[in-house]
């Protein structure tokens, strides 16, 4: 997977070190992931967005082969922290303003990323999220049925960690997914190592925490103003939501977006629309001078 990507570690101003894969030239853009997962998730997107782009894989602060400082509070893994990390990690690239397109967990960073740091993003690509505080004022039973997760991985001390430790594999491959073969391999490579559960679980913590107290302090009074897209899949957790772009231009009033025939794993489940869709935003940026 990734041939030609060039993988190295940035270390930031804060003592942070990420791991980037990098390829190809021309206007830059990072690209997030979302969790279980690592930056292996954009294989089938990124060698074709990496033809016109200099396209940067980035693992999210704690996940896959980046490092967390041992014991970093939750705070460290809001995404107003891992945003900041991932800008610092982009200068030290050489890159101040670029473009950013997430899913997942990644999306949540990347619109954060677009709200605290308007002047280095150029474009935001969220894939199959809504805005995360957003998120937590429409639980109802069947969305914490079917995302248990959120409310597992965000207890607090140790117990998550504890339990998916004894089982990796078991808790993140529960029932049949759409990654390939070397996708898996990656993955597992990653939720194998107790470092990597702790993060993922603390990062959940701080989803229901500081990052639901971050949006609600922004909420009417900051919005992003760069071309913004939205995909999400008929099938993932935003598919059951009416007013999905809707809910979007609230926070991004020139959001433009839709859906596509999947699930929650947009980029791997639909490479080629997500090419398109992220190549005509790209493009919309540079036409409309960001």
């Amino acid at each position: 997977m990734l041939e030609g990507f060039a993988a190295t570690d940035v270390r930031t101003p804060s003592g942070a070190r990420i791991r980037v894969r990098t390829a190809g030239s021309g206007p830059p853009v990072v690209l997030l992931h979302g969790y279980p997962q690592t930056s292996a998730m954009w294989h089938l997107v990124a060698p074709e967005l990496a033809r016109d782009h200099t396209v940067v894989l980035a693992d999210l602060p704690g996940y896959g082969d980046s490092a967390a400082p041992p014991d970093a509070p939750v705070e460290a893994f809001g995404k107003r922290a891992m945003a900041a990390v991932i800008a610092a990690a982009m200068a030290e690239l050489g890159f101040d303003r670029f473009a950013v397109v997430g899913h997942d967990r990644g999306a949540r960073c990347a619109y954060r990323m677009a709200l605290d740091h308007p002047e280095a993003v150029t474009a935001l690509g969220v894939l199959d999220i809504l805005p995360t505080a957003d998120v937590f004022a429409r639980v109802d039973a069947a969305f914490a049925r079917a995302a248990w997760h959120w409310f597992f991985l965000a207890q607090p001390g140790d117990l998550p960690e504890r339990l998916i430790a004894a089982d990796p594999d078991a808790f993140f491959l529960r029932g049949p997914t759409p990654f390939t073969p070397e996708a898996v391999a990656a993955y597992r490579a990653a939720w194998s190592r107790p470092e990597v559960i702790h993060a993922m679980c603390q990062d959940y913590r701080a989803g229901a925490t500081v990052d639901v107290a971050d949006d609600e302090a922004d909420r009417g009074l900051r919005t992003i103003d760069c071309p913004t897209l939205v995909l999400w899949g008929t099938r993932g957790p935003v598919g059951r939501e009416p007013d999905a772009l809707e809910s979007w231009r609230a926070w991004a009033p020139s959001a433009t977006g839709q859906a596509l025939e999947c699930g929650h794993y947009v980029a791997e489940e639909r490479p080629a629309e997500t090419i398109v869709a992220v190549r005509e935003l790209l493009g919309r940026s540079i036409l409309d001078g960001w």
